[in-house]
This record gives structure tokens, C-alpha cells and sequence, in this order.
């Protein structure tokens, strides 16, 4: 009840099932203005264009003033407001530049969809960046408002930022745990997955600490708080991926100083243009200008943005029809420099939930009555290891024909197992200390410390006095994770799983997935901190994970990488989403990024040899305006064509 109410009050159920609610047009109109406006600004100017012929100059000038005013307002009220604050110019002022200038000599339509290019690339940018922010408000829905703070006998309901250190508080089952602190009362299994992405509860009573974040999934608990709410390992989540996604990679660095020259160069030599031949070489002073604007559209970026544009959304829609989705080009570009991959257990190389591996009977029962009864009673209970032993009998004896079975008097004994009354007799389920260690071990020639040792996890079934049912149970690795791994070695990729699981488990998890490296018992902050140094080692990695706890991770990694089963948390931090959940694409994603750099590079060399060309024949007075403009736009067209290309 504790994680219903959570999950309603933070308004993520009834938008999950309900998407109307809570979304006005208004808001999903601010969320895609600039994307909208760029769109409607094209539409104005293929209408003019298409019109031309039976439009009057008045009308005609006007669509392209409303294109140009449309279509450029927002990066024009970005390149205006960032060179105030910068005092540098950008590349936003270089192109206002280039379409007044163009408009100065008379070629409107070319200076609009000049404007319409580099705002297209701009919302899509803007749209990527809002979308992959939103982490941190999924982040703190899970983090509960308010507590259960136990006073002179008394329950009173207090905020959670009110809590101080050594107070105590009480958790019920189904809760989320408010605060970081430790069981001074009472005992729980705890879903910790949240924080360390281990699958199986964990059993814990008297002394052991828990965290915020986390839900006990059974019993009541009475905790005292060891840790300020501000300062909880769940907050310390949420500072990482903060800090992680602030700092800036040495590409953006580069591309924000390479703006910054290449405006300046422009406008520079635009003003020479202008006077130097006036004076140097006896051009007239209108022939200067008319030089100087055409140098100014043709040395305009638009074919060197179109290099780049039209090439990523192309590879973006092509791994898209494959089940990748990537949040933005940057991350496309990224992919095939990784050098290593990190990856996370639970939910990643694993299904994300047990199941059951193996079973071994007492050879005097009779082995069906032995599991209808089971079932029937582990039916009853909500933890997840109950629930695997239950749909094992279904999957094995579905066709079956059950008998009647009532169960009576079925307790749930905190993090030990459960007890119950079957025709008059008592059943026990659970772990070996619940039901007698030492028949238990050596039920069927000691079989449970054999499993045991191939990260099982055991759970024992006694009626009265007698074992008669031993269950292993696993999270056994995807399908898809063998190959995958195998795929990445032959890209010459080094695999590393990072995990909270036990050395035992990891172990077992590595060798059958055939892993190059495996690290264990690792907490959130841990794996950063494994992630940084994997990077300072290889240089580019990615990450790959499906859990809150792999948020933190997935946004230090060059690329991060999500499971599209994944929690909300983990894909809105992640750069790529897996959508089918298959490992292996991650490779047709790497061989993607490789054509789509090669393809770039291929356009950027293009269409700066062609606006080199177009300036050296300018000034050579041998390239007129409406040449220098089929040579402008001309490139503009090849390098998009280029691009497309990546569609197939």
C-alpha cells in the first residue's frame, strides 16, 4: 500500500495508464515551441516559393518577413542574449548576419531557409535537452514527503525534511523508507534494488542499516535515523547524476571555441571585403559591398550544419526501426569510439527476477501433491521468491489437474519464509535456519551447498518433521547476453559487469555470460567511481544498466545506455534506450556510428572545400551572386542527400 500510495501521489500512476491527465496543450505547446515554430516557418516558405509566380511584391515580402521572424526568433533572441552575456559572438549572430546580408542583395528565400535550417537543428536540440533533464524529477517522486516519527508512544505524521538524527521511525510492509538509518525493532525483507540493483530481498531485523529509497516488503519495522534527509545515500544519487550531466565533454568544449574563431574570421574578413578592394585594388565602392555580402552568404555555415543534421537524424531514425532510440547526434557519434563497456547485472545481463533453476524431491513423497501444495501456498505470499516457486508449478504442470487445496492459518515469518496449516499438518517454507540447518543440509546428499556455490539461492519445504522439497532459484541471464558479449569482443571491446550483487553470484553471472571482467558488492557512488577509472584506462566506455541505482553511472559514462524495460529514472539518464531489451543491437549501433562519422566527415571536408572555392573565386570577381548561391545551396543539397543515405 506503502508504494501505491507513493506512486499516486506523485501523480505517475494515473499518467502511465491515463496520459491525458496532467498535460494541457498549453504545456506540450511550450515543451515544442521552438520545434513548432521552425516547422511552420519551412511551411511559410515553401507556400512563398510555390506562390511566387502569382504573388505581388507586398505579399511576397511579407511571408518572408513572417518566415524569417518565425523561424529565427529564438535563436536570435539566443545568439543576442548569449553575446551580451559572453561578450563573444556566436555562430546564432553569424547567421542573423548572413540572411540580413542575404536579404541586402535581394535573395530572400535563400536567407530564409538559412534561418529555417539552423532552427530546425536548434529546436531538435533544445527538445533532447528537456527531455533528457527530466531524471531528476523522476528521481525525487520516489523519494517520500513525509514519515511515521514515533514520540512518547505516539505516531505522528512529520515531513520528512523535519526528521533529525536519532529520531525513530516506524515503516510498515508495502512502505518506502523515508530516511537512512538503522532496525532497532522488528525485522523485514527489503527490496534494495533501487540502490544497489540487487534482484533478491534482503532479510534484515536488529542492527542492520537500511536505506532511503528502499521498500520493505513485509513486517514492521522500527528504525532510527543515522543520516540527515539532505544527506542520504538516495540524495547523493541525485547529486551525481546533477554533476555528471553539468560537466561539459572535451567535444562540446572544442565546438563552443571553434564557434566562437569562425564567427569572428567571417565577420572580420566580410568588413575587409568591404573596403580593402575599394581601396587597395580600385574596385568601386558598390562592387566592394556586393563582394562583401556575397562573401558573407556564401561563407555562411549552412552546408557545414547540413553536414551534420541530416546525417544523425537519418542514423537516429535507422536505429530506431531497429529497437535503439538515441537521445541526441552527440551520442550516435560517441558509439563507435568505445573502447569498453560496462555493464549492470540485475535487469541488464539478467532478466531481472528469479526464477526457479532446480528442484529436488524427497523420493518417498509424492511429487505432485508436493508442489500443488507448495503453489498453493506460496500463492498467497508477495515475495518475490514466493512468487517464482509458484509460477514454476504453473509452467511445469499447467495442464494438470489440481486438487482442492485449503490452506489455513498461512503467516508470514519476516525473512525467514512461511508457515501453514494443509490437512492438518504443518508446512514450513523457507531458509535452511527456518526449517532446521542441519536437515536441511544434508537433504539429498548436502545438494543445497552445490547450488548454493552456482549463486542459487536456496528455499527449503517441510511438512511436520520432514524435508521433502529443495528449490534453487536464479536471475538467469538474458537470452540475448552471450551473444552480445560475444559480439563486443569481436569489436575488440572490453566487458566488465558492474554489480551490488555478492561475490559468489557475480562470479557465476560472469563465467556463464564468458565476461572479461566482473566487479562486485558495488554501490551506486562505487560505480562512478569504477566508471572513471575504467575511462581513464580506455578513454571512451559506455554503460549500460536498467536500475536507479545505475543512474549515477549511466550519466558519468561517455555513453549511457538503458534498458527499455528499464525504470523511469535510468531512461531519461541514459543517452541510448534499448527498447527491445536485446543487447546484441548494441553492436549494429556501433557499426551505425561508424558510417555516420565516416559519412560526416565525408560532408564537413565537402562543404568547406566548396565555401573555401566560392571565397577564393569571389575574390577573384569570378563568381557572381545567383553562382556563388547554386554553389551554396548546391552543396547544401549533396551533403543532405549524403546523409540520407543512412537511411538504408
Amino acid at each position: 500500500m506503502g508504494v501505491d500510495y507513493h506512486l499516486l501521489k506523485s501523480g505517475k500512476k494515473q499518467n502511465r495508464f491515463f496520459p491525458l491527465q496532467g498535460f494541457t496543450f498549453l504545456s506540450k505547446f511550450k515543451e515544442h515551441k521552438e520545434l513548432i515554430a521552425a516547422l511552420f516557418s519551412g511551411f511559410l516558405i515553401l507556400v512563398t516559393w510555390s506562390l511566387s509566380n502569382y504573388l505581388s511584391t507586398a505579399p511576397w515580402i511579407l511571408l518572408h518577413l513572417l518566415a524569417f521572424a518565425i523561424g529565427g526568433y529564438a535563436k536570435a533572441k539566443e545568439g543576442i542574449t548569449e553575446t551580451i552575456k559572453s561578450k563573444k559572438l556566436n555562430v546564432e549572430m553569424l547567421m542573423i548576419f548572413a540572411a540580413i546580408g542575404s536579404v541586402a542583395i535581394g535573395y530572400w528565400t535563400e536567407g530564409a531557409i538559412l534561418i529555417f535550417i539552423f532552427a530546425l537543428s536548434g529546436a531538435l536540440e533544445t527538445y533532447t535537452m528537456n527531455r533528457s533533464n527530466k531524471e531528476i524529477s523522476a528521481l525525487m517522486e520516489l523519494q517520500p514527503e513525509v514519515a511515521f516519527l514515533l514520540k512518547d508512544g505516539q505516531e505522528i505524521r512529520t515531513p520528512v525534511s523535519d526528521l533529525k538524527i536519532d529520531d525513530r521511525i516506524i515503516i510498515r510492509a508495502g512502505e518506502r523508507i523515508p530516511a537512512d538509518g538503522i532496525i532497532m525493532k522488528g525485522s523485514t525483507a527489503i527490496d534494495e534494488s533501487a540502490i544497489t540493483g540487487e534482484s533478491m530481498p534482503i532479510n534484515k531485523y536488529n542492527s542492520h542499516e537500511v536505506y532511503a529509497g528502499t521498500v520493505a516488503l513485509d513486517g514492521t519495522i522500527t528504525v532510527k535515523i543515522t543520516t540527515k534527509p539532505s544527506e542520504t545515500l538516495f540524495q547523493k544519487i541525485i547529486q551525481l547524476v546533477q554533476t555528471a550531466q553539468d560537466e561539459k565533454s572535451p567535444s562540446q568544449l572544442f565546438i563552443e571555441n571553434f564557434e566562437s574563431k569562425y564567427v569572428n574570421i567571417v565577420l572580420i574578413t566580410v568588413a575587409v571585403m568591404m573596403f580593402l578592394p575599394y581601396l587597395a585594388f580600385g574596385w568601386t565602392m558598390s562592387e566592394s559591398i556586393y563582394r562583401a555580402m556575397v562573401l558573407l552568404v556564401v561563407a555562411s555555415p549552412c552546408a557545414l550544419v547540413a553536414s551534420i543534421t541530416p546525417a544523425t537524424l537519418s542514423a537516429i531514425s535507422n536505429s530506431a526501426k531497429k529497437g535503439i532510440l538515441f537521445k541526441g547526434g552527440v551520442h550516435v557519434e560517441k558509439l563507435s569510439h568505445i573502447k569498453a563497456i560496462a555493464l549492470d547485472k540485475t535487469g541488464t545481463l539478467t532478466n531481472g527476477k528469479p526464477e526457479v533453476t532446480a528442484v529436488y524431491f524427497d523420493e518417498n513423497q509424492n511429487t505432485e501433491e508436493i508442489l500443488n501444495i507448495i503453489q498453493e501456498i506460496e500463492m498467497e505470499s508477495t515475495h518475490p521468491l514466493a512468487q517464482a516457486i509458484a509460477n514454476y508449478r504453473a509452467d511445469k504442470l499447467s495442464e494438470r489437474k489440481k486438487k482442492n487445496i485449503d490452506v489455513i492459518n498461512m503467516k508470514n515469518i519476516s525473512g525467514n519464509g512461511v508457515t501453514a496449516i494443509v490437512d492438518n499438518k504443518r508446512w514450513m517454507i523457507g531458509k535452511a535456519d527456518f526449517v532446521g540447518k542441519e536437515s536441511a543440509m544434508i537433504f539429498h546428499n548436502g545438494i543445497a551447498n552445490s547450488l548454493a556455490a552456482e549463486g542459487n539461492t536456496i528455499v527449503f519445504a517441510k511438512v511436520e518433521e520432514t524435508i521433502v522439497a529443495v528449490f534453487a532459484l536464479k536471475d538467469n541471464i538474458r537470452q540475448t547476453t552471450k551473444d552480445a558479449i560475444s559480439k563486443f569482443k569481436k569489436h575488440g571491446i572490453h566487458t566488465v559487469m558492474l554489480t551490488g550483487d555478492n561475490e559468489l553470484t557475480a562470479k557465476a553471472i560472469a563465467e556463464e555470460a564468458e565476461l572479461d571482467q566482473y566487479i562486485a558488492n558495488c554501490l551506486p557512488q562505487e560505480k562512478v567511481e569504477h566508471v572513471k577509472s575504467l575511462k581513464n584506462k580506455y578513454g571512451n566506455i559506455a554503460m549500460v544498466g536498467d536500475g536507479i541505482n545505475d543512474a549515477p553511472a549511466l550519466a558519468s559514462a561517455n555513453v549511457g545506455i538503458a534498458m527499455g524495460e528499464g525504470t523511469d529514472v535510468a531512461l531519461e539518464t541514459a543517452d541510448v534506450v534499448l527498447i527491445k531489451n536485446n543487447l546484441a543491437k548494441i553492436t549494429d549501433a556501433i557499426t551505425l556510428s561508424s558510417r555516420m562519422n565516416r559519412i560526416i566527415k565525408q560532408n564537413v571536408i565537402f562543404s568547406l572545400s566548396v565555401i573555401f572555392f566560392l571565397i577564393l573565386t569571389n575574390y577573384f570577381q569570378v563568381l557572381d551572386l545567383p553562382l556563388g548561391v547554386i554553389g551554396h545551396e548546391g552543396s547544401t543539397i549533396l551533403v543532405i542527400l549524403n546523409g540520407l543515405r543512412l537511411l538504408k
